[in-house]
């Protein structure tokens, strides 16, 4: 089998039909080899000081939609951005699961857990609560 490249963009700066069949091909045959596929969750940090949480199945890729205008509406206002935290996992749904918790976090919360890990925010939730007199 041949590898193809997914890199190129189609006019409108996403990925086209023709390339999106490329890549499921392309891991399909990596699952029958038994070679590790990527699924990346990510955090970038925005030019105006907010993060965006997304996940993909190539990070490279995703980067450079976001960088240049592509990537989502709300990283399209708040250019440019940078990436500040990405972690690969070994299935989908596990990234996807981790882009979906981190989307419920607090500013405040992303921040520590990017300047420190998940060890940063172990009992966050309950600690926050605690303070506020809800816990």
């Amino acid at each position: 089998m041949r590898f193809v490249s997914l890199r190129s963009l189609n006019g409108r700066g996403g990925v086209s039909v023709v390339e999106r069949g490329a890549q499921r091909r392309v891991e399909t045959w990596c699952r029958r080899q038994r070679l590790p596929s990527r699924h990346d969750t990510y955090i970038l940090r925005c030019a105006d000081g907010t993060f965006y949480a997304g996940s993909t199945r190539d990070l490279e890729v995703r980067l450079e939609q976001h960088r240049t205008g592509f990537g989502s509406e709300y990283t399209r206002r708040r250019l440019p951005v940078t990436l500040a935290w990405s972690y690969r996992f070994d299935r989908i749904d596990e990234a996807f699961a981790w882009e979906k918790r981190i989307q419920g976090w607090s500013h405040a919360k992303r921040e520590a857990f990017i300047g420190g890990g998940i060890d940063a925010i172990r009992g966050w939730s309950s600690r926050s609560r605690s303070r506020s007199g809800h816990g």
